[in-house]
């Protein structure tokens, strides 16, 4: 298996969803848990996805972007019912490893979202994609698409939750972070190395100086909604950072709620 990323000759020029299978060497996926650094990240984000699904009622849970096991894991210890995804194998062997080392099976998936019906064939009361992993989508139709997708196999009453980076903020005014909610490891630097209204590239720097890119589409915030409306998916509600109040500038990080559960407005009648 290949343990270096390449971008080629203009690593600005890649913009393409099919890109981020190559990105997540093994390499750079065997580093990835210092970056997020679990127990740090457990206290940032605090109960929010946990109460979040609670209060919905939800219990049997589809983690599309399930990266390196962390929510999907910590679902499972707090008694929901998980099924872990990803569209990258090399991930989805860390999260099963990750599992394992706390006692627990993962049912994993391996799926690309634009096609995830075809490969996932359950009704789930919640739909989550987390970790800024949208980002990998380069397309409107692909967006579209997966979203689509994650409507379908939703039940009736259903939510999705999706959160992504502030990117209104890193095209507007520029790149700065708190480190305190999502990418929390000591001595990792990540940080975008090029910015433009259709590519953040970020790079990301270990302490053993190992170097990984990522290359994203910066979505957003109204663009998103407004995507996730056109879909389907009904009241939206977003916070900032868990916060359901935060101005504007503020967040790292966006966390939409997005329910597909048709609600009668008052005084009109079911048909």
């Amino acid at each position: 298996m290949t343990q270096t990323q390449d971008y080629g000759p203009n690593p600005v020029e890649i913009r393409d969803t099919d890109k981020y299978r190559d990105e997540y060497v093994e390499s750079f996926v065997d580093h990835w848990d210092q970056l997020i650094d679990w127990k740090a990240r457990a206290e940032g984000e605090g109960h929010f996805f946990i109460d979040v699904l609670y209060q919905r009622g939800a219990r049997k849970i589809l983690d599309v972007a399930t990266g390196t096991g962390f929510h999907s894991i910590r679902l499972l210890q707090e008694g929901f019912e998980v099924v872990s995804a990803d569209g990258s194998p090399t991930m989805l062997a860390k999260a099963f490893e990750n599992g394992r080392k706390r006692g627990l099976i993962l049912r994993t998936i391996h799926a690309d979202w634009r096609w995830l019906n075809r490969d996932v064939h359950e009704k789930f009361d919640a739909v989550i994609c987390l970790g800024n992993s949208f980002t990998h989508l380069f397309s409107e139709k692909d967006r579209r698409k997966s979203l689509a997708e994650f409507y379908a196999v939703l039940k009736h009453d259903g939510i999705l939750i999706l959160d992504q980076r502030n990117y209104d903020e890193i095209l507007d005014r520029g790149f700065f972070s708190k480190h305190i909610y999502y990418y929390c490891g000591e001595n990792v630097k990540a940080a975008p190395e090029h910015v433009d209204e259709g590519l953040v590239r970020f790079r990301y720097e270990f302490p053993d100086n190992s170097i990984f890119h990522l290359n994203m589409y910066p979505l957003r915030k109204d663009y998103l909604r407004s995507l996730m409306q056109e879909v389907g998916f009904q009241c939206i509600k977003t916070y900032g950072d868990f916060q359901e109040t935060y101005h504007h500038d503020d967040p790292d990080f966006f966390i939409h709620v997005a329910e597909k559960d048709y609600k009668l407005e008052d005084g009109e009648e079911s048909t």
